[in-house]
């Protein structure tokens, strides 16, 4: 009967969890949105792109405090409060749509985000036991790409459809997603989840400013610095083929960017046709095989956007970057997390501020590709995939 009602707890706990993963996908819709209000507000390219530019810059700033907070507070506070600050950001647009609204907005999503990713991910190491972490991350990103899929339909439907009671058009979206978000909070709240104690009932617990301290120092571990890079290097290539892709077809196949901007489709059907099928594919093999072979598939890639000229060879080589790059992210967090397990919180925390490289890796794309053309680009996140061979060894 104990077992019984164990596993209950456990499955309720993980679902409310991955209710969260969706949660974590609304900083996707950024995207969609930022297009909108762009010709919303007739803003330029340059101004407009200020708007996913936030999400990356708050990953920075608050991905090593929130391992810090949750040391304080657990990590259900942490993934509470992270989800508290996103509905907030979703209810904003609520009341209009000017400049300053949608910018404070946009940076409260980011800084929702930042909190939700550094500490949902060690809150599954708590649900999930055993060997099975690296399947499990795998499938959240899975439950991650719904939502992120799911932004452009819902707000399309909502720029066509009349909607007298609301009057918001493609804004509809924030109220859709701020309930589901309502609700994945609630789940959460409502389930116990059994957590070693927060540092903050100990007298003898670190100062603050010892504990950031202490959280860089980790840095010094050759596992924990070789998958910081690595994590920026797999945000930089996921980053990088969404903005090159559709140029590369415009470059070398002459396409308009509105049939060019299917490339981008492509990419994300790939990527979470991967995260799918990685989650079962990690039960059943080795984890350093499936890392091999998912670097492989994202050589070829690199290969084929450098060199190829063709429709299916470019088709080919974007859905194979797509499913490649699907699970790194899971394999080299999970191996970060089992590096140091007595300092999980703060391993989480340097690994999403990795998520920079989100920014790092499109400024220096395109340096190369003004220089080069688009082939420059290709080289700067082949360079990511190098990398990410080098790091095969650290994977158990």
């Amino acid at each position: 009967m104990i077992r019984k009602m164990n596993n209950k707890v456990n499955r309720l706990a993980l679902t409310s969890v991955m209710l969260c993963f969706f949660a974590m996908g609304f900083v996707d819709l950024v995207g969609i949105a930022s297009n909108y209000v762009k010709a919303d507000l007739r803003l330029n390219d340059t101004t407009a792109n200020l708007f996913p530019s936030l999400v990356f810059f708050w990953f920075l700033i608050f991905s090593v405090p929130t391992g810090v907070l949750m040391n304080r507070i657990g990590r259900k506070k942490t993934v509470l409060l992270s989800l508290l600050v996103t509905l907030l950001s979703l209810l904003l647009p609520l009341f209009g749509e000017n400049f300053g609204l949608m910018l404070i907005s946009f940076s409260l999503l980011g800084i929702g985000n930042a909190l939700m990713q550094t500490s949902l991910n060690p809150l599954v190491s708590t649900v999930v036991h055993g060997g099975h972490l690296a399947s499990t991350l795998t499938f959240g990103q899975f439950v991650k790409a719904i939502a992120s899929f799911m932004a452009p339909y819902i707000a399309a439907w909502g720029a066509q459809a009349t909607i007298p009671s609301m009057g918001l058009g493609w804004r509809v979206l924030f109220p859709i997603y701020m309930v589901i978000g309502i609700i994945a909070s609630l789940l959460l709240l409502s389930t116990h989840i059994q957590e070693d104690a927060p540092v903050f009932v100990n007298e003898n617990a670190p100062t603050v400013v010892r504990q950031f301290a202490g959280c860089f120092r980790l840095l010094k571990q050759p596992v924990v610095l070789l998958s910081f890079i690595g994590i920026m290097c797999h945000v930089g290539i996921d980053v990088g083929t969404n903005t090159t892709a559709p140029k590369i077809l415009m470059e070398r196949l002459g396409m308009a960017l509105n049939d060019a901007a299917f490339a981008t489709s492509l990419y994300f059907i790939f990527r979470t046709l991967g995260c799918l099928t990685g989650s079962l594919f990690l039960r059943l093999f080795n984890n350093r095989a499936f890392f091999f072979v998912s670097i492989m598939m994202m050589a070829l890639s690199m290969a084929g956007l450098f060199f190829g000229t063709s429709k299916i060879v470019l088709f080919i080589a974007i859905a194979l970057v797509g499913y490649g790059n699907s699970n790194i992210f899971s394999l080299i967090f999970a191996r970060a997390l089992q590096s140091v397990p007595n300092k999980q919180n703060e391993v989480s925390g340097l690994m999403i501020m990795g998520l920079f490289g989100g920014t790092v890796f499109p400024l220096l794309m395109g340096y190369a590709s003004d220089a080069v053309g688009q082939a420059g680009a290709v080289g700067i996140m082949a360079l990511g995939v190098v990398y990410l061979f080098t790091y095969i060894k650290n994977i158990k």
